[in-house]
């Protein structure tokens, strides 16, 4: 599976650790930057995230940015993205199994650096639970505010 890898100058220095987790678990990254300390600003790097997700360029992908607020604000702008915070294992995970979410924000002025590849790999192992009409039903609930609000 292909993962979009994106951040701004906060999260730059989780990245690499974040870009080494994936690839530790077999995926193919596509790295949307930034590359380094400068100040920048993060819908620009959410939106390629968000963009290569909604095109199906990449079947998931992973933002960091400070707090995981901005990025997550800013991916969910984009038709098909279902894009969360996930600062514990629980909701990596849960975040997948039960609303089907295709994009991690995590915050790196938030969590543990040792903690991010544990997130990483909850979240890419995860599936969605399909078989569970429950979630199935408040997917297509979901899915069907979006139709609506993205005409």
């Amino acid at each position: 599976m292909k993962i979009a890898i994106g951040c701004d100058h906060a999260g730059f220095p989780l990245k690499e650790a974040v870009i080494a987790a994936v690839k530790k678990l077999g995926c193919e990254v596509i790295d949307t930057g930034t590359n380094g300390p400068a100040s920048v600003d993060y819908p620009d790097f959410a939106s390629k995230v968000a963009r290569a997700v909604a095109h199906g360029d990449a079947g998931r992908g992973i933002l960091i940015c400070g707090s995981g607020i901005g990025v997550c604000i800013a991916a969910n702008k984009f038709k098909g993205v279902r894009a969360s915070i996930a600062h514990d294992l629980y909701s990596a995970e849960q975040g997948v199994m039960h609303d089907n979410m295709n994009v991690l924000c995590m915050g790196a002025r938030v969590i543990p650096a040792d903690l991010a590849p544990k997130l990483v790999e909850a979240f890419l192992k995860a599936s969605f639970q399909s078989g569970e009409e429950r979630h199935v039903r408040r997917c297509n609930k979901v899915a069907a505010i979006e139709k609506e609000n993205f005409k």
